[in-house]
Formats: structure tokens, sequence, C-alpha cells
């Protein structure tokens, strides 16, 4: 089941070393599972541009800190959130992206029993909701299914777990996934697939603007719109970029820009809610959409007014929806 891990990890004889329950012991998957290197998060093992050393070891730094996350949860997994606590603030999202993975998987094998993800959302872990949710989806993406785990009763944001499995297919299945990704017929789930798939092009690309467009204009025009929406998640979360860059950005996602700033407000959205607001948020925020960070994610909440109790998939687009028009 998790053989694109196995492959990358090189885990499969790990010991469990008593962290596993018998149930789970039964479960050869998770046993090998146990950690992650941190090797898994160098750009040119991965195929990813290393030209740019600067923006590579921003990026490599938040890839490792979701290694460290997942790495924390199996090792805490019952009370996660203190060792979680020492991931310095800027990075803690990613930690708790990777975290969330980690959950996510103990949860599936248990058939939910272990609730994993219960653990990880509450108390601090609340402040985190975004990042944990995509964590989960991250899961999903070797197994090619959706949703498998059921998530807490957060409806509109359990949605996040499929960008969350489309980053992870892009970042573990490279140039194929892009491909595959970036082509294909419509389809509602899909699309959110693809606004991860563009998170995972600023990493391919190192956070190089002219190379983001590139790979974007080379999609089906269908498919770029969700692209730039992942895009600007990813440049408004993980930062990588300076005033120059964020500018050739706006100018190259064109008729998309309002994708583009709807992915910004989301990044905002976390970053506020977990309290720690990067310098490069600030800016990003400022610059792309004329207001503050706390403006900006104020917005994702105001626009998801009566959208928060449904569980079907039109409901997480129409949120994105009215955050477009919030930039128009």
């Amino acid at each position: 089941m998790f053989k694109w891990m196995h492959r990358e990890a090189g885990l499969a004889n790990l010991p469990d070393h008593g962290l596993l329950t018998g149930t789970e012991r039964g479960s050869r998957q998770v046993r090998n599972l146990i950690s992650l290197p941190m090797d898994m998060a160098d750009f040119e093992a991965r195929g990813f541009r290393v030209d740019r050393p600067r923006e590579r070891a921003i990026l490599e730094g938040c890839a490792r800190a979701f290694l460290g996350g997942f790495n924390i949860a199996a090792a805490h997994w019952k009370s996660p959130h203190r060792a979680l606590a020492e991931v310095p603030g800027e990075k803690r999202g990613f930690a708790y992206e990777g975290a969330g993975m980690y959950a996510a998987m103990r949860d599936l094998v248990t058939a939910g029993r272990a609730g994993a993800l219960r653990r990880l959302l509450a108390g601090p872990g609340d402040c985190y909701t975004h990042l944990v949710h995509v964590g989960a989806g991250w899961v999903f993406a070797p197994l090619g299914i959706r949703l498998p785990v059921p998530l807490p009763p957060t409806p509109l944001l359990r949605w996040l777990a499929l960008d969350g499995a489309g980053f992870g297919a892009t970042f573990f299945g490279g140039e194929r996934m892009i491909r595959r990704y970036s082509r294909g017929r419509p389809d509602p789930h899909r699309a959110v697939r693809l606004a991860g798939c563009g998170r995972a092009l600023w990493f391919v690309e190192c956070a190089d603007p002219d190379g983001v467009a590139q790979r974007i204009a080379e999609a089906d025009e269908e498919a770029r719109s969700h692209l730039w929406s992942g895009v600007g998640l990813a440049m408004g979360y993980a930062g990588a970029v300076g005033e120059v860059g964020r500018d050739r950005l706006a100018a190259a996602a064109g008729e998309y820009l309002a994708h583009f700033a709807q992915g910004l407000m989301f990044a905002a959205g976390a970053r506020v809610r977990a309290g720690v607001v990067p310098e490069h948020t600030e800016r990003a925020c400022r610059q792309v959409l004329s207001v503050d960070a706390g403006t900006a994610a104020g917005w994702t909440e105001e626009t998801a007014a009566g959208l928060g109790a449904r569980t079907d998939l039109g409901a997480y687009l129409e949120w994105r929806s009215r955050l477009r028009a919030r930039h128009s």
C-alpha cells in the first residue's frame, strides 16, 4: 500500500519499538513507517530545481519540518503537542502537516479506533487545523482513493485533504504526476487536487516565478486556474520569494490573478489562525491583496458563512469562489 514510501525511505525492516498496539503490529505498512529520513526532502534526490540555493534552503527546510512532524507524531501520537511545540513557530505548521499524515495513517489501519486525528486536532492542534487536514491527504495520494479516513467534524475543511493528496502525489511523483494532473477531463475532485499540485510546483521549480508560470502555461487551460490557486497558497505560506518575484508572479497569473489571490488568502488564514505570521506572508498580502494578513484571514472566515456545516465538495468550491470575488 505504501510502496512509494518504502522505496524512498528504505524502511522495510524497521522495528516498531513498542509504539504500536497489537492490532497495528499486524499492519506491516505502519510498522515499516515508524520514521521518515530527512534526506527525503533533498531537492536533488527529488529531481527538483537546485540552481537557486537560497530558495532551495528555505523550501527544503519546510519539507524537513514536515518529515520531522511525521516522526514526532509517530513517537508521541497519543500526546504530540508538547514535542510539536518545540518546532520553531514559522515551521510548526509544516510539522503539524506531517503529523496529520501520520495520524491519518494510524486511523486508517485501525478503522478510526486510534482517534489519532482527533487527538492531534485537540488543544493546540486546533490552531493548525488547516495543515492537519492537508497532511491527512498525503495518505490518500498513494492509495488513489477519496477520503477513506473519517475526519473530525470540520466538514468544510475536510476537502483540504484532497489538496494534500495532490501535493503529496506531485512531490513524490514528480514529472509524471505533473503531466497527469495537468491534463484530463474537468472534475471537481481533480480541481482541488490540482491546487495541491500547484503548491508542489512551487517546490519543484524552487520558487522561480518564470519556471512556475511556464509549467502552468503548458497545462490544459481548464487546469491553470487551480494551479495558480495552489501557487498563491505556497508562495504566501512558505515564502522564498521577494517583492520583485511576487510582482512577476502576479503579472504571469494574468487572467487567473483572482485564483492566485485566493490561494494567498488561504495562506493568510492558516498563518493567522496559528498565531505566527512571518514577514513574507504579511508582505505578500500587502503587495498582492493591498491589505494586511489579518484582514485577508478575516475574509476567509467571512466568506465561509453558511458553508461550515455542509459536507459536499460544492461548498468548498463556493468558498473559493467567494474569496476570488473579494479580490475582484
